[in-house]
C-alpha cells in the first residue's frame, strides 16, 4: 500500500510523492516561546514525530526544519495587540531575550521527555531578520505590499487564490468588514509583513526592534516561517505541518506571501492536527484550562503515558483529555512494558504483522489501528522471540521506549472499582460514602484528589 496523507489543500487523501526521489523537506511550525508549551500543543508535535518516523522507516532522507518564534507573534491574529514575547518579559520581570532562551530550553526538554525526534535545523526568527526583510522587499517590488501608519501590509486582493487552503469566503469576509476597517488596511484579510515600533516619545519602546528600509520595527509573524522555510528547504517544500488553528490565518498567509514572491507552489502537502480538548472545549493558555507536561509528570505520570494516549486517537480527530483517560493510558502502557519485558530475546520478526502495521500507518497515520495491532500481536500464538522482534520494529515509529526498562505505576483493578464507586457516590451527592471510599483507597497506598476535571489518583510516596 502506498503511503497516503490527508492533504488539507485538496481535502482528500493522496499518495505521497516527494519532489526529489527519496528526499523529503519537512517544515513543522514550532512554539512561540513566551511561556511553557501545554499538552495540547505537544499533541501536535507527537503526531508530527510519528509522520517523521514513518518517513524514516520507509528509508526517506528527511530534512526537518522547525522554527522558534521569538518575536512578532501578536496576541491578535488581526495584527493588533502586544507582542507575546513582550508580555512574557513583563510578566516575569525579565528581558524578552531571557524569556525566549528559557522557554526554548523548556520546550526542547518537553519534546525530549516525549521521545520526539528533534529537527535537523532549529531556526529562530530573531536570527533571520535579514532574510525576512529581503522577502518583504521582493514582495514590494512585485507590487503586493502597501504602507499604513503602523506597518507594511500584504494586499491579499492582489493574490488570486488567497484563502484556498482554508476555503475562506473572501467576499463574505470583506462585506462583513466594510463597516469597521481599521488601521488603513485595504482588505480585512490583509496582514502585516513589518510592524513599525511605537514612537520613543510614547514611552513604549520595544525590546526587540531592527532597522529596515521602511523604518525601525519588527517582522510580522507569518513572514518568519516563509523566510526560514525557503532558506533551508528551498522555494518548494514537500510537507508543512501544524495545528488546525493555523489553517485560517497563519498558513493561509504563508502560502500567499511565499507564492507571490516566487511564482511557484509553496507546499505540496499540508498536514494539520486536531485540537486536544478539555471539557469539550479547546485547550488554550488564554482560557487557562491547560496543563503542561511538567504538570503531568508532577501528578505521577510517565510522559510516555501521554504519548500513548495521543497515539490511541487519530491526529485528525479531536481528543478529549481527562486525568482518568491518562491514567487508563498509563495502565495500558504498564501492561505493555511488562509483557514485552517477559518475552524472550528478539528473533526474526513476523512479516504478516509487520505488513498490517505498515498498512495502518500508510493509511494517513492511523495510529489507533497500529496500537490495536500491537495488542493483537501480543495475544497471538507467535513465538515469544518473533513477538519481541516485531514489537521493537514497531516501536521505531511508536516511540514508546519498548527497548528500555520502564517502571510505571499500575492502578490495581480493585482500586479502579473503588474509584468508579466513589465517582457514583459523588454524583449522587452521597458524601459520606465518597469519604469512606477515599479512606479505603488511601489505606491501599493511593491518593485521590478531586478536581474540576474529575478524580486524579497517584501512588502515595
Amino acid at each position: 500500500m502506498p503511503f497516503q496523507l490527508y492533504n488539507t489543500l485538496t481535502r482528500q487523501k493522496e499518495d505521497f510523492k516527494p519532489l526529489a526521489d527519496n528526499q523529503v523537506g519537512l517544515y513543522t511550525c514550532g512554539p512561540t516561546v513566551y511561556d511553557y508549551a501545554h499538552i495540547g500543543n505537544l499533541r501536535t508535535y507527537v503526531f508530527e514525530d510519528v509522520l517523521k518516523r514513518v518517513l524514516l522507516y520507509d528509508d526517506y532522507k528527511v530534512k526537518h526544519v522547525m522554527n522558534i518564534t521569538d518575536v512578532g507573534h501578536l496576541v491578535s491574529d488581526a495584527d493588533e495587540g502586544e507582542d507575546k514575547m513582550e508580555i512574557g518579559a513583563r510578566r516575569e520581570k525579565k528581558t524578552a531575550w531571557e524569556i525566549a532562551e528559557f522557554y526554548t530550553e523548556a520546550f526542547q526538554k518537553d519534546i525530549a521527555e516525549l521521545n520526539i525526534l528533534p529537527p535537523d535545523i532549529w531556526c529562530k526568527a530573531t536570527d533571520h531578520i535579514k532574510e525576512q526583510i529581503e522577502l518583504i522587499g521582493t514582495l514590494e517590488k512585485k507590487g503586493f505590499t502597501y504602507q499604513t501608519d503602523d506597518g507594511i501590509y500584504f494586499d491579499t486582493a492582489k493574490f488570486k487564490d488567497y484563502g484556498q487552503l482554508a476555503k475562506l469566503d473572501i467576499e463574505g469576509l470583506q462585506a462583513g468588514a466594510r463597516i469597521e476597517m481599521v488601521k488603513g488596511k485595504r482588505n480585512s484579510t490583509d496582514f502585516a509583513l513589518w510592524k513599525f515600533s511605537p514612537s520613543t516619545s510614547s514611552g513604549k519602546k520595544r525590546q526587540m526592534e531592527w532597522n529596515s528600509p521602511w523604518g525601525t520595527g519588527f517582522p510580522g509573524w507569518h513572514i518568519e516561517c516563509s523566510a526560514m522555510a525557503m532558506k533551508y528547504l528551498g522555494e518548494q517544500i514537500d510537507i508543512h505541518c501544524g495545528a488546525v488553528d493555523h489553517l485560517n490565518v497563519h498558513h493561509t498567509n504563508e502560502i500567499a506571501q511565499s507564492e507571490a514572491a516566487t511564482g511557484k507552489k509553496f507546499v505540496n502537502y499540508w498536514i494539520h492536527g486536531e485540537h486536544l480538548l478539555v471539557d469539550g472545549g479547546k485547550m488554550s493558555k488564554s482560557k487557562g484550562n491547560y496543563a503542561t507536561l511538567q504538570t503531568v509528570i508532577g501528578e505521577g505520570f510517565n510522559p510516555f503515558a501521554f504519548r500513548y494516549l495521543v497515539l490511541t486517537s487519530h491526529y485528525r480527530s479531536k481528543l478529549n483529555f481527562t486525568w482518568e483517560s491518562l491514567q487508563a493510558a498509563q495502565n495500558a502502557l504498564t501492561k505493555l512494558y511488562k509483557q514485552v519485558a517477559e518475552l524472550d530475546d528478539a528473533r526474526k520478526l513476523d512479516q504478516e504483522y509487520k505488513d498490517k502495521f505498515e498498512a495502518a500507518l500508510n493509511d494517513d497515520l492511523n495510529t489507533p489501528q497500529a496500537v490495536s495491532i500491537v495488542w493483537d500481536l501480543l495475544k497471538s500464538d507467535l513465538p515469544a522471540g518473533a513477538k519481541k522482534a516485531t514489537l521493537l520494529d514497531f516501536d521505531k515509529i511508536l516511540g514508546l521506549g519498548l527497548d528500555k526498562k520502564q517502571q510505571l505505576v499500575e492502578i490495581p483493578e480493585k482500586i479502579e472499582k473503588l474509584l468508579t464507586e466513589r465517582e457514583k457516590a459523588r454524583s449522587d451527592k452521597n458524601w459520606d460514602k465518597a469519604d469512606e471510599l477515599r479512606n479505603e483507597i488511601e489505606k491501599a497506598g493511593f491518593i485521590v484528589d478531586d478536581t474540576p476535571e474529575g478524580q486524579r489518583i497517584k501512588q502515595a510516596s
